[in-house]
């Protein structure tokens, strides 16, 4: 190791400070944003962007500290993950609201969990793995380009400030039109229902105008939207009308059965199609897991034959051994959450073997949740990784154990999704593993700090679709996952989920399979990932199309900035954009949250009556889309102007 990286700034207090500070924003952020649309965002890049405006205000600060800020606010990222399950403690009656210090005790030992298996992981999906990893690699050049030490010139600087620019004026707009729309002079959504043919068959299309939902669309890309609108096509282009034609139920109103149709019947085919696609994730996944750990195994022979010194510094982990005993400290509070959620659900006479048969389960689960989300981040971005469609199968698994008399915990170890995207801008940055794994540990605390004042918020001003008493709220949030996985929990144990519709989506599952292994061998681009198309179908069409719309966008918007003098710069512009949008929409909402929780109005916002929805509706179509055309444009040509 040489003196300039023994003297370098990396893993500072002020970093970790402003990171903190970072980190409990966006989780707030992607809390909201998980709830509403069931997908949470990689908050890496907003948060790098930030960072490098704050820490230019600092003498001495390096790319790697800028990294370490990153590091620790992208916790919040998949750490919100833990909404596909908690919420649905509220639905199924057990809760009434989130108790914090138990809800903090799940977060956080289910993130640190994350971190520790992330670390064997590391070399198997990151340091000798050909996974693209868009988001990790996309941070780490926007954090070359900003840091002013490692600009190439003049042009890379002024990039960097208007990367900062798109940060916050996408921020800005998007937190003003949602404003607008809370007002309701914008409508929230273009929605239609309608019924097909004379058998009672309905369907219905609802395109919601969300800037949040668009700015996950440019971050998934066109592969992953397409592939989510054909989920969407198949839930609601067969699905729905086949299920609701069976039914053949003439007198409900469409809107409601084609509700119903997609809750009972097609999302339950979205659940099939997800856990097989999960399965085959795991399988590929065998022989690079195998690799890592050997890997992991051989650096720690190396530290204890006084040969660390020789280890590059981007292969430092966090010492295997210090990892076996963190995840073991972390079993004995697990143990005790065991214990209490035991003896509060009436089961404390099988103590001893729900806490024994808990604990191993969670030991083998929390690995396999890491390592497939972790190979899904690598592969399409943390931002449309497979965190809900694991949860359905652990979820189902530990329901199937509890029926045969054992009940484990299911934690949000899925954590390692957003930590492997992470080491890998660590490595691009030439950063040290076990300081970014340090971060990261301070990271999720502090997310899991946020996250249970945030949910109880959101539960007492909106509530939770399928939750007692959902009914009589105006607005509840749908908090798919959560509904799903408590639907199948529930399903599995009282032995009356309809398996035929799970057999059926992993039918389909298995078609997609195939087709995307057909595209892989005979396209260059062109994919359909099975996991998307799961979403897709299980997703309401709400938190699809206007995200299908986004990836469309982001391809045009992609063809003309191949035309630009820096195309790249240009494409990471337009991921700032979006970044802004997402955080620009969440953050404003979770304090209108707050204003509706304490006013007990469901619209305290609102100017105007429900005579004005048809005006809402043109009026807030026609801004969204000039709006949207308004920022690419000025992103081409701050771009141009940029590289000039």
């Amino acid at each position: 190791m040489n003196l300039n990286e023994q003297n370098r700034a990396e893993l500072t207090v002020r970093g970790l400070i402003i990171g903190t500070i970072i980190t409990l924003v966006l989780t707030a952020a992607n809390v909201y944003c998980g709830l509403k649309a069931g997908l949470t965002f990689s908050t890496s890049i907003p948060a790098a962007v930030i960072s490098m405006a704050i820490l230019r205000g600092f003498r001495g600060a390096t790319i790697q500290e800028n990294n370490i800020v990153q590091t620790v606010a992208s916790a919040a990222g998949t750490l919100s993950s833990i909404i596909f399950v908690l919420p649905g403690l509220i639905m199924i009656g057990w809760w009434t609201e989130f108790p914090f210090w138990i809800s903090l005790a799940i977060c956080a030992l289910g993130g640190i969990l994350g971190v520790m298996y992330s670390i064997p992981l590391r070399r198997a999906l990151v340091t000798t793995s050909d996974l693209p990893y868009p988001e990790g690699v996309a941070c780490a050049e926007v954090l070359k380009v900003g840091s002013g030490g490692e600009a190439k010139d003049a042009s890379d600087i002024e990039h960097g400030r208007a990367g900062l620019l798109a940060v916050v004026w996408g921020s800005i707009v998007a937190a003003v039109f949602a404003i607008i729309v809370a007002t309701q002079i914008f409508a929230a959504d273009v929605a239609q229902t309608f019924r097909i043919g004379k058998r009672g068959a309905v369907s219905g299309y609802d395109f919601s105008l969300s800037f949040l939902l668009f700015g996950i669309g440019h971050l998934v890309g066109l592969s992953v939207g397409l592939a989510m609108l054909v989920g969407a096509i198949i839930g609601w282009g067969w699905g729905v009308p086949h299920y609701s034609a069976i039914a053949g139920d003439l007198t409900t109103a469409a809107a409601t059965l084609a509700q119903k149709t997609w809750s009972t019947k097609v999302r339950f085919l979205g659940a099939g199609a997800i856990g097989v696609s999960a399965i085959w994730t795991l399988l590929k996944l065998v022989k690079p897991v195998a690799s890592g750990l050997a890997g992991a195994m051989a650096a720690s022979r190396a530290r204890k034959a006084g040969k660390a010194d020789t280890l590059p510094i981007t292969e430092r982990d966090i010492p295997i051994g210090i990892v076996g005993l963190v995840t073991l400290v972390c079993m004995l509070p697990i143990a005790w959450l065991l214990g209490y959620f035991a003896n509060t659900s009436g089961l404390g006479a099988h103590l001893p073997t729900l806490i024994i048969g808990g604990v191993a389960y969670i030991v083998l689960m929390s690995f396999f949740v890491s390592a497939v989300t972790g190979y899904m981040a690598g592969l399409i971005g943390s931002s449309n990784s497979p965190l809900s469609g694991i949860g359905i199968l652990v979820v189902i698994g530990a329901a199937l154990l509890l029926v045969v008399g054992v009940k484990p915990y299911v934690g949000p170890d899925a954590i390692a999704n957003n930590n492997l995207q992470d080491l890998k801008t660590g490595q691009l940055v030439d950063a040290t593993p076990w300081k970014q794994q340090v971060a990261l540990v301070i990271g999720v605390v502090a997310g899991a700090i946020v996250i249970p004042p945030v949910l109880d918020l959101m539960n007492h001003a909106y509530g939770f679709m399928g939750a007692p008493g959902a009914e009589t709220r105006p607005n509840p949030l749908p908090a798919p996952q959560a509904g799903l996985i408590s639907s199948l929990a529930r399903g599995v144990i009282a032995a009356d989920i309809d398996w035929s519709l799970i057999r059926t989506g992993a039918l389909i599952g298995v078609c997609i399979i195939l087709l995307d292994e057909i595209l892989a061998r005979t396209t260059k681009h062109m994919r359909l990932p099975p996991l998307a198309v799961g979403l897709g179908i299980y997703l309401p069409t709400q938190s699809t199309l206007m995200i299908v719309v986004g990836a469309v966008a982001d391809w045009f918007f992609e063809r003309r900035a191949d035309r630009t003098p820096k195309p790249e710069a240009t494409k990471q512009l337009g991921v700032l954009l979006a970044s802004g949008l997402i955080v620009g929409e969440s953050v404003p909402l979770v304090v209108i949250s707050a204003i509706v929780a304490f006013s007990g109005k469901a619209a305290p916002l609102a100017l105007v009556g429900p005579g004005f929805e048809t005006a809402g509706i043109i009026i807030g179509g026609l801004a969204f889309a000039v709006i949207a055309f308004v920022l690419y444009r000025w992103i081409l040509r701050m771009a141009t102007t940029k590289s000039t």
